[in-house]
């Protein structure tokens, strides 16, 4: 593997580079870019406030993959880190070697304090956190 701009990552388990929140405005500065897997109905309620995201739901990647450029290094973000993990290995089975999960999701994102747009005029319904959907009015 040639040299990442994710090498000087403090996390890398079982070949994945892991980057916490507060290691991506820097890399988004030496030129990585962020992929929001998430589904629509979760980017309504809080959004990543950074220039030039990439929004490509987990649910299309097989199919619409190759509109992600191998030569640019990928940040791949969702809710709490489960989802890009797998959304790496699949995107590393293509070829994309540039590539990273962000440790956390958008929870530690916003723990962090790091820039969110929030909507908070959008009301959720669930059992659980992972069945969340947007209540119906």
């Amino acid at each position: 593997m040639k040299n990442s701009i994710f090498d000087s990552c403090k996390l890398h388990i079982n070949g994945i580079n892991y980057v916490c929140p507060v290691e991506v405005p820097e890399l988004l500065a030496k030129g990585a870019q962020l992929v929001d897997i998430r589904e629509d109905f979760e980017i309504f309620l809080k959004t990543f406030l950074v220039e030039n995201i990439i929004y490509l739901p987990f649910k299309n990647l097989k199919e619409d993959h190759t509109s992600l450029s191998v030569d640019v290094p990928l940040i791949i973000a969702d809710s709490v880190g489960l989802w890009s993990k797998e959304a790496v290995l699949f995107l590393q089975s293509k070829g994309y070697e540039n590539i990273a999960s962000l440790a956390g999701g958008i929870i530690d994102w916003e723990r962090d304090g790091l820039p969110l747009k929030n909507d908070k005029g959008q009301q959720l319904n669930g059992p659980c956190l992972c069945m969340l959907k947007p209540q119906k009015r």
